[in-house]
């Protein structure tokens, strides 16, 4: 009987709770957390780094963000809004020696981490399925602070400049509103 009840009780509780998942502490950055679905600690020196693609995909789903590395000489930052758009702002980057460290591996396109949803229709490595919630990014106070920053790292500079910024693998891309 007590199982019953506790089992009831977990179930109550976690429909009023907020779902998310924060990466690196279970604090985060955001003080509300009711529209965030991934989120990562404050550790003020680190980023999100994207996946090195060496063959981009045939069919994309919008909202796709990689480092394209078909020629890893000339590597930059791309995401997919119906057309491959360069978030590197033109600059390319020889990424050759950081792909020396990634596997070559044939993919699955059915596998992968979903955390928003159990399923989805959209393929990749990593998928956020929400349709009221969304990422924060980690938050530095300057690209300065990253050390070794890895080609397609992504982060957000939280001080009076508040902007993206992208690493291609030789310089910062910086995106204002």
């Amino acid at each position: 009987m007590k199982k019953i009840i506790i089992s009831s009780l977990c179930l109550m509780i976690s429909g009023v709770v907020f779902s998310q998942v924060i990466i690196g502490n279970g604090i985060g950055t955001a003080t509300d957390k009711t529209s965030v679905l991934l989120e990562f600690a404050n550790t003020n020196d680190r980023g999100i780094v994207l996946p090195y693609l060496r063959t981009m995909p045939v069919a994309p789903t919008e909202g796709t963000i990689m480092v394209d590395a078909t020629d890893p000489t000339r590597a930059k930052v791309k995401y997919y809004n119906g057309t491959w758009k360069d978030l590197s702002s033109g600059n390319e980057a020889d990424i050759s020696s950081a792909l020396t460290k990634q596997p070559i591996v044939a993919e699955s396109n059915t596998i992968g981490t979903i955390i928003g949803s159990d399923q989805t229709s959209a393929t990749g490595l990593l998928v956020l399925e929400s349709s009221n919630k969304a990422m924060i990014l980690p938050q530095v106070t300057s690209t300065d602070a990253v050390i070794n920053p890895a080609p397609g790292m992504m982060v957000y500079i939280k001080g009076t400049n508040k902007r993206l910024a992208v690493f291609n693998g030789s310089k910062w891309t910086f995106w204002a509103p």
